[in-house]
């Protein structure tokens, strides 16, 4: 029987995880989009959106949307309780000047450096989507990227060096897939964590750069209690 990679929802679940308490976070879109169902039920995390919200809370249910509350990806959401609002300037300027904690981005590429790619596949019709990634990736403390560790056609996300149009570089901190939890560190990649039933060799063979691994790797743990 096939081994399960974990699913897009699992992997913004274990992000979740990454959250300190009362920290202040923007989401990027795609799978970090989706991690304000999962914060864990002992933690207040205070989302921003380039749109203009800090405090986000999960996203509404069916039936309870209100399309005048949508975050940057235009899907209606809710707010925690001291939630602010303002104008997207005022809130770019929050990702410009260090004022993140946390930003959670995807990508297409991270290179063992801590350098991403997410905005521009060579040779795709039109000009790219840049958005405020390039502002985030550098103003956020801390850097994570969600992603799937290979592309549709088998080739690895997690590169020796980035062959797509860069966003910023050396700023990745942490990388988060389906098949593993990955440290930037000063001296390559360190596999914290791998998806349940995955073996360190497994990942490293769908992993285009080398992975430094320190003693037993334990399996990500999911399904804790939520918020």
């Amino acid at each position: 029987m096939p081994k399960e990679r974990l699913t897009r929802e699992q992997i913004a679940e274990r992000a979740a995880q990454e959250l300190p308490d009362g920290a202040y976070v923007n989401l990027g879109f795609g799978i970090p989009n989706l991690m304000s169902n999962y914060v864990l039920a002992d933690k207040t995390i205070y989302f921003h959106s380039e749109n203009g919200i800090l405090g986000m809370g999960p996203r509404a249910k069916a039936g309870e949307e209100d399309y005048d509350l949508v975050d940057a990806m235009k899907m209606p959401v809710t707010v925690i309780p001291g939630a602010a609002f303002f104008n997207q300037a005022e809130a770019h300027t929050m990702t410009r000047g260090g004022h993140l904690d946390v930003a959670v981005l995807g990508a297409f590429q991270v290179s063992e450096k801590g350098d991403i790619a997410n905005w521009k596949v060579p040779g795709a019709k039109g000009s790219g989507g840049i958005g405020g990634a390039m502002d985030i990736a550098v103003g956020a403390l801390r850097l994570i990227v969600c992603m799937e560790h290979n592309a549709k056609d088998g080739a690895p996300k997690v590169v020796k060096e980035c062959s797509y149009p860069l966003t910023a570089i050396e700023c990745v901190k942490t990388v988060i897939t389906d098949l593993a939890v990955l440290d930037v560190t000063p001296q390559g990649l360190v596999l914290r964590e791998v998806a349940p039933g995955f073996t360190p060799a497994e990942v490293q063979e769908c992993t285009g750069a080398k992975l430094l691994v320190r003693g037993s790797v334990p399996e990500m743990k999911l399904g804790g209690p939520l918020g």
